[in-house]
């Protein structure tokens, strides 16, 4: 089928900002005498900051007040938010920028569908802000992935409903947000092969031919 729109979670799908994300964790709970490593880091992957630092203070030595909760995550998204600053262009690919500008010419709306509160900065730092017919973001949601509220919100935005949009997540948390939310999802990256996403991906430009409606529902993944 076509797709009057696409919504993109942000982080490992337009770009990559993992690394930046662990970094400012890892500095935070080193201070804080926590042990944080890549394994506990893959379970925030979708997750809004907040549930994130509950899972990082499963291994902390003594129980932390609402307050202080508060300021831990405040410390992550200040050291988050300066690594972000390093960002340019050059991380944005080839392959995604070329694919965005043949859904826009092809008249598909594009959105942004991610629980972090800095989508739009990051946006910003790769030039791509403008590009985008709606935000929806951890500024104007209270519930993130799983539940669909910031894929809801930005059809809503569009003024289409989510039978009319296709989702594009590259977590399972997000895939399942998808779902549940009535929207067609594409998974790439670790959601690529996920039972509840529509189509599996592996190359970004792969979209192209799902949106335009040259490829059907479940169709093979391309190596």
């Amino acid at each position: 089928m076509n797709y009057q729109a696409v919504i993109f979670d942000l982080d490992g799908v337009i770009c990559h900002t993992d690394n930046y994300h662990y970094q400012a964790w890892k500095q935070m709970a080193d201070r804080e005498g926590i042990y944080f490593d890549e394994s506990i880091n893959s379970r925030l992957r979708g997750v809004s900051r907040m549930a994130s630092l509950e899972i990082i203070l499963e291994r902390a030595q003594r129980t932390y007040t609402a307050a202080e909760k508060e300021a831990l995550a405040a410390e992550k998204n200040e050291i988050y938010r300066q690594l972000l600053m390093n960002m340019s262009p050059a991380d944005l690919s080839q392959d995604v920028a070329a694919t965005l500008r043949q859904l826009k010419d092809a008249g598909v709306k594009i959105a942004i569908g991610s629980s972090s509160r800095n989508a739009k900065t990051i946006l910003r730092q790769i030039g791509i802000f403008d590009w985008f017919d709606a935000i929806s973001d951890g500024e104007n949601i209270t519930r993130s992935k799983p539940d669909p509220e910031v894929f809801v919100k930005a059809a809503g935005i569009l003024g289409l409903a989510p039978s009319a949009c296709l989702v594009v997540e590259d977590a399972d948390a997000g895939i399942r947000a998808a779902h549940d939310g009535g929207f067609h999802s594409a998974g790439m990256g670790d959601a690529c092969g996920n039972d509840e996403a529509t189509y599996s991906i592996i190359a970004f430009h792969e979209l192209s031919d799902i949106v335009l409606g040259k490829r059907m529902q479940n169709g093979p993944v391309t190596e």
